[in-house]
C-alpha cells in the first residue's frame, strides 16, 4: 500500500492541513499506516503535483496562511481502485520478535525489560484506542453507530487496533511470567 492510499483515507474525515493530517495519523489511520510528518508533507507534495489532491490557502490572523488539501475526483477514483483490489498479506517485522527469539542466548533482563516496556506501552495505546471509540459512538451503542452512523471504516479500524493492543498485552504478559519462573528455577551464581 501506498502511503497516498492512507492520506486519501485520512481524507474522508473532511478538509485538512498538512498538520491536521499529521494529528489524523497519528490518532486514527495511525492504528494501520505510520508516516512521520516529513513523509507526510512529501507525499502531499507528490499527491497534488499528480491531481489526487488540491490545495486552497486558509488565511489566518495570528499564525502563517495554511494550505488545506482537499480529495479531487481523481483521488477519489484512485481510492476506489484501491479498495477494490486485493490487499496484500500482512509482513511483520518486529524487533521485540527478534530479541525474544534469541532471549536463550541473550541478555535476559534486557529482553524482559523490552517486553514490559511494550506492555505499557500498548496498554497506553490500548486507553487511547478506547476513547476514539467512544468519540466514534458518540453516545450510541455500538449495534446503533454500525447500522445507522454515517461512517463505520474508522470505528472499524479502531476496534482493530484495540484487539490487536489486547493481544499484545496478554502475550507480553505471559512472556513476563514465563521469563520470571525461568529466571527463579535457575541456579544463582556464585
Amino acid at each position: 500500500m501506498a502511503l497516498r492510499n492512507a492520506v486519501l483515507a485520512a481524507l474522508l474525515e473532511g478538509p485538512a492541513s498538512g498538520y491536521d493530517l499529521a494529528k489524523i495519523f497519528d490518532a486514527s489511520v495511525g492504528n494501520f499506516w505510520m508516516a512521520t510528518p516529513q513523509q507526510l508533507y512529501r507525499e502531499l507534495e507528490r499527491m497534488e503535483a499528480d491531481g489526487l489532491i488540491e490545495a486552497t490557502v486558509v488565511e489566518q490572523s495570528r499564525r502563517p496562511n495554511k494550505r488545506v488539501f482537499t480529495a479531487t475526483a481523481e483521488g477519489e477514483r484512485v481510492l476506489r481502485e484501491f479498495t477494490a483490489r486485493a490487499p496484500r498479506p500482512t509482513a511483520i517485522r518486529d524487533e521485540l520478535m527478534v530479541q525474544v527469539q534469541s532471549v536463550d542466548a541473550g541478555d535476559a533482563e534486557a529482553v524482559r525489560a523490552a517486553v514490559l516496556e511494550r506492555v505499557e506501552w500498548s496498554s497506553a495505546k490500548l486507553a487511547r484506542y478506547e476513547r476514539l471509540r467512544l468519540r466514534e459512538l458518540g453516545g450510541r451503542t455500538e449495534e446503533e453507530h454500525l447500522a445507522r452512523g454515517e461512517r463505520v471504516g474508522p470505528y472499524l479500524t479502531v476496534r482493530r487496533g484495540i484487539s490487536l493492543e489486547q493481544e499484545n498485552v496478554r502475550w507480553g504478559e505471559w512472556v513476563l511470567t514465563v521469563l520470571d519462573r525461568r529466571a527463579a528455577a535457575r541456579p544463582a551464581h556464585r
